[in-house]
């Protein structure tokens, strides 16, 4: 159960060449597709979120982790985690990771049954349905 209080919550889908970003409302209730940062190195990416992180007052951080289907740890998720480490020293917001198996595909079913093939938002949409997960376990 999430803890009474917090505001807005930042949602994050790693890639190697994206991060999808997404908040939520300061209720915690509703994760939006906020933002897509393109990959440029490791501090920059950093900074980009901790710039998100003050400016928007988000007081929790929701990594999505790339299991692999059968729940094990693949050189993706491997990758992520190191990721984190280095966001984790940068900010005071804790850093979460939410299984984010099938979340891109997720996304992309959306944007097809949207029929808004222009967007190249998939990655946000996913940090969005990883971020809306957490908020959903909270509201059980």
């Amino acid at each position: 159960m999430r803890e009474a209080g917090i505001t807005r919550i930042l949602g994050l889908d790693i890639g190697d060449k994206r991060i999808g970003v997404a908040i939520s409302d300061p209720q915690g209730i509703l994760a939006s597709p906020f933002t897509i940062i393109n990959r440029w190195n490791e501090a920059a990416d950093i900074q980009a979120i901790t710039d998100i992180v003050s400016l928007h007052q988000v007081e929790r951080v929701i990594a999505g982790l790339p299991l692999s289907m059968d729940g094990s740890l693949g050189g993706q998720a491997d990758k992520v985690k190191t990721f984190v480490e280095g966001l984790r020293s940068q900010t005071r917001a804790p850093v979460e990771f939410r299984d984010e198996r099938l979340s891109t595909v997720s996304a992309r079913r959306l944007i097809r049954d949207a029929k808004n093939k222009k967007a190249r938002y998939d990655d946000a949409i996913a940090a969005a349905i990883i971020l809306q997960c957490y908020l959903d376990e909270g509201i059980k």
